[in-house]
Parts: structure tokens; sequence; C-alpha cells
């Protein structure tokens, strides 16, 4: 995932890494001896964001690199395309980035990201690949940083997983070995013992699938602690069930169980930092199949919370599963309740790819997460749970349908539907996202994506942090 990032103790005489912040190019370059600077005119290189020169040094060698930059929320980005860009060899952070706590997060950070890959199914030729190693520093703002890549580089390598290795079974197996790793305990509730526990919208999703539908419950720290629940949503694969995607919109579907992602990659920043917090993960992880068994439009559906709710659209699962885990969730009335889906189409016409929506029945927490997540560059951005439009979920056959007939505000119905099951939290938000990248930035690659967890990660600690 990281192999190109090594301890500092472990590299001999790196190329050192300076960087440069735009408004302070000139002063630097006049600073420069007389041969940089004609090789820095030669070059036509001006410093601006994200850009590199390396400068030359003694018989041809690479004494240096320069890195643009900005300093602002997209900072990391500036360091993020150094893994891919930069010749063989070994580098490293020089003193003015390392002396600077807030930099050198963001720098590491960028660094990490920036040369993660995702090669499980691909053979490479290490006699003819490209060996460029950073050694980072072991101070506190590197550890941060690494926390935080190991987050999102989990998230994104199970996004990436295609669906024949990552069904519910297989997701449940990631979640046991992230709570090996940190002393959590994980159970599952599996098939039939959905109906038995009281989780019939989960099962009924589900049962349309050859590999069992189940809940995954993960549980961590001091019960006393106060309580932070992440719900995610684990759709392994979804055909849309008897209302049938076209073939072109199933193409990535090994990602509807990007919520699932989230949360993962969110507790692992948790435990890892040691926040003391009681953290529950749950995780209803289903695949939405078509066959003698799948679950059919205008069905009426039980739920744990008691409501009835009428099929619409089979290819409205996502919020049916996360009703019964929400329900469950809120029984304990945590602190904070977050869930993370890719739920709805409607929020990528209304924001497109890069800006999950957020719902929340909690300006605080909305204003927190929308606050820390442009400090970040990690955005989110905050839609209505719009009253007026709640009885376009009204059914005349049941307690509520799973969808509008309206093809309007698609985003927000969705929320609406899951709100009547969250009902009880006292602090719940509700996050829309892709949690995927159509095509490759610096450190940001085509693929599956962690967006969001990063702006929940430091509210979280923040709030609750030692």
């Amino acid at each position: 995932m990281f192999d190109h990032i090594i301890a500092s103790e472990k590299s001999t005489n790196p190329v050192r890494i300076t960087a440069i912040a735009e408004t302070g190019f000139k002063d630097w370059l006049g600073k420069q001896s007389d041969a940089h600077q004609a090789w820095i005119a030669a070059n036509g290189y001006d410093g601006k964001r994200g850009t590199h020169l390396a400068l030359p040094g003694e018989n041809g060698t690479c004494q240096a690199i320069v890195l643009g930059y900005v300093d602002d929320a997209k900072t990391l980005w500036d360091f993020a395309g150094l893994p891919t860009a930069l010749s063989a060899g070994d580098y490293a952070l020089a003193d003015d980035v390392t002396s600077n706590d807030a930099l050198c997060e963001k720098a590491v950070l960028g660094l990490y990201l920036g040369g993660y890959h995702f090669d499980r199914y691909r053979k490479s030729d290490a006699s003819t690949a490209k060996r460029v190693l950073f050694a980072v520093p072991t101070n506190d703002a590197a550890k941060r940083a690494e926390n935080i890549a190991r987050g999102i580089g989990l998230a994104r390598d199970l996004i990436n997983v295609p669906a024949n290795d990552m069904g519910p079974a297989e997701l449940e197996a990631a979640a046991r070995r992230l709570g090996e790793e940190f002393g959590a305990k994980v159970t599952s509730i599996i098939g039939d013992d959905l109906t038995k526990r009281n989780f019939p919208a989960i099962y009924a999703v589900g049962k349309g699938s050859d590999r069992d539908p189940r809940l995954i419950d993960m549980h961590w720290g001091d019960e006393d602690a106060p309580k932070i629940t992440l719900v995610g949503k684990g759709v392994c694969f979804d055909t849309g069930g008897y209302d049938l995607k076209p073939s072109s919109n199933m193409l990535l579907m090994k990602k509807d169980m990007g919520g699932s992602a989230q949360v993962l990659g969110l507790a692992r920043m948790i435990m890892t930092a040691e926040i003391p917090v009681r953290l529950r993960v749950l995780i209803p992880a289903v695949e939405n199949m078509v066959s003698g068994k799948a679950y059919r439009p205008s069905d009426i559906l039980q739920t744990r919370k008691g409501i009835t709710v009428e099929v619409g659209n089979t290819d409205a699962e996502g919020r049916l599963v996360l009703a019964d885990a929400l329900t469950e969730a809120a029984t304990e009335n945590p602190e904070m309740l977050l869930d993370f889906a890719t739920l709805t189409g409607a929020a990528r016409v209304a924001l497109g790819l890069g800006l999950p929506a957020l719902f929340s029945n909690d300006d605080d927490l909305a204003n927190g997460l929308m606050e820390n997540g442009m400090a970040l560059h990690d955005p989110m951005w905050r839609l209505p749970l719009w009253d007026d439009y709640r009885p376009m979920l009204d059914s005349k056959a049941a307690d509520m349908n799973n969808i509008s007939g309206s093809p309007y505000g698609g985003a927000i119905i969705a929320a609406l539907f899951l709100d009547r099951f969250a009902e009880g939290a006292k602090s719940w938000a509700h996050i829309d996202l892709m949690a995927w990248n159509p095509t490759a930035r610096p450190g940001r690659p085509e693929g599956g994506e962690a967006q969001g967890i990063r702006a929940a990660f430091k509210l979280i600690a923040d709030r609750y942090g030692k």
C-alpha cells in the first residue's frame, strides 16, 4: 500500500526536498547561487504550487528538490505529486518542512497518499520498477499523518477489491482483522438469524444472494466513555435487484460498499489515536441480487423499528439495510451517530463526485463537519432535511415507501427516509458520497476513495481526544 515510505533512520544521504511558498519564491531565488539561478531560469521554473525542480550538484548529481506550495487546505496535494514524478532515488523532507509541525503533517500525508497504489491483481516486474523512497521523520506530526494515511488506504483497498473477492463474508473478515489489530470485539448476525434477531430489512435485501447477508458489529474502548457510533452501507454488489440496473451502471457497483469502507477506515484512525471513546461500528453487509429468493417491487417489508415499508424500487436497497442498522444504533443514544453511504445518484447530480452531501439533525455537528472538511480539503456540503418533502414517502399500503413518486430531490428524500430510523439519536449525520475517483490526480488515483473521514476524525479528536 505504502511501500514507498521508510523511516528516516533507514535512509542514508537522501536528496532533500525543500518547500518554498509561492509568495516567497522571489526572495528565495535571490539568495541562491549564480549557477542555480541560471539553472532555474533555463528551466523556466517559477515555483508555482505543486511544481518541482531538481537542482544539480557536482558531477551531475541531484543536490536538492525544490517544491512550490501554498499554505492552505490543499497543501498536502502539492506534495502528493512527488512520488510519481521524481526520478528513482532516496528522498527526505528538508528541515524547513520538518520543523514546521503543521506543514510537516500535510507534507507527509501528501507523500503517503501520492504513492498509494493498488496492485493486488497485477504482476509487476521488480527489475524495471522505478524505486522512489521517502524517508519520513518520526515526529508526532508524521505519526499523525501516517495514521490518517493508513485509514484512507484501508478504505481505498476495500473498495478496490472486486465483488468476487469482497462479498459480505470477506467484508466481515476485514472488520475482524481490524478488530484483532486493536483489541476490538467483532460479532456478526448471519443469514436466517437476522430474522430471529429482528433485522428483517437487512435479511430481505440480502436473501436473494447465495452469499449470506449479515450485520457486522464492532465494539472498542471503555464502556463508560462517550459513545460514538459509525454505520456504513455494506452493499458488496448492487445489481439493482428486479429493478435491474443497465449494464453500464453496474460497472462500478463493487464500490457500493464504500460506506462500510469509510467507517472501517475512520475506526482505524480513532483506535490508532487511542481517542477515549466507546466506539461502535455497524455494517449491514449484503448483495442486492436477482434470484427466486430476491425481494420484489411492491413487497412490504418489516423493519427493526416496527415501521412497514413498501418497496417502490428494489434499487433503493441501501436505505433499507441502513434502516435496521440505524434503529439499533439509535437505541444506545450515542453522543454522535454518523452514517456513510454511497446512497443516491441524486446527490452526485446536485454536488458532483467530489463533494459528499451532508444531512444532520444537529447544527453543531453539521457545522463542525463542514468546517473541518473545508479546513482539510476533505469537503462535504449540507443539504436540508426538508420537512415539506416527508409526505412524498407516504404509501397507501404500508407505513411508508422506500422511494418517492417524484424524480426530484432524491438525495433529500433518501435522507428523510433514514431520519425516520435514526430518530432518538440526539446528534446524527448522514453522508451520501461517491467513494470513487473517476480520474487520477496527485494523491488521488483512479479508484476507491475515502471521503469525509479526515473531517470526521478531526471533529471526533477535537471533541473527545486526550
